[in-house]
């Protein structure tokens, strides 16, 4: 993707949450790009770290995950 995600817009975006724990105050939220091919912001909820986000293509975010999964010694 030649395209930088950083300079795509992601407001107002449909996302799912992600949670680990309680989830009394959000956790980690990711959103397809509009208008980008196969690319994602993930989003801290938290009230502490609102406002911050990633943004992965798809092959960056299999390839964290998969690695994510491994290093965990989690299963599929």
């Amino acid at each position: 993707m030649d395209a930088n995600l950083y300079t795509m817009p992601a407001e107002g975006l449909s996302t799912e949450n992600f949670c680990g724990g309680p989830c009394t105050e959000g956790c980690v939220e990711i959103a397809a790009i509009p208008g980008a091919e196969s690319a994602f912001v993930i989003q801290d909820s938290k009230p502490e770290g609102a406002g911050r986000e990633l943004r992965f293509t798809e092959a960056e975010l299999d390839d964290f995950a998969l690695g994510w999964v491994k290093k965990r010694g989690l299963t599929v």
